[in-house]
């Protein structure tokens, strides 16, 4: 089971990247798949996160509107939009997979990516 994230750089505020996520050894439609972040001096958070049939969806009050999850699972990604950038979402991005829904807590998921640094400049 791996996952691999990439896809993150330096950006100016304002600005939009997606990161990608590459799922090999799962069934990543049949799992539920969240990203995470952590910034210097904090606690992982959870970004956004999407239940096994994409019904069921999270996402964290500061990037509500801005960040968009999503999954291609005939290419085995994942991926999360973000749009409109700001300096405070400069942190270490995980993905994540688990069986089941667990929303944005991090204990519930069982397989994550090495991380992929995001810098937002203001």
């Amino acid at each position: 089971v791996q996952l691999q994230a990439f896809g993150g750089g330096l950006v100016q505020s304002g600005g939009s990247l997606r990161l990608s996520c590459a799922a090999s050894g799962f069934a990543l439609d049949r799992s539920a798949i969240g990203w995470f972040r952590q910034a210097p001096g904090r606690e992982r958070e959870g970004v956004a996160c999407i239940g096994k049939g994409d019904g069921t969806t999270y996402y964290g009050d500061s990037v509500t509107g801005r960040f968009t999850i999503s999954r291609d699972n005939a290419k085995h990604t994942m991926y999360l939009q973000m749009n409109n950038l700001k300096p405070e979402d400069t942190a270490v991005y995980y993905c994540a997979s688990g069986p089941r829904w667990s929303g944005s807590y991090s204990g519930g998921y069982y397989y994550w990516g090495q991380g992929t640094q995001v810098t937002v400049s203001s």
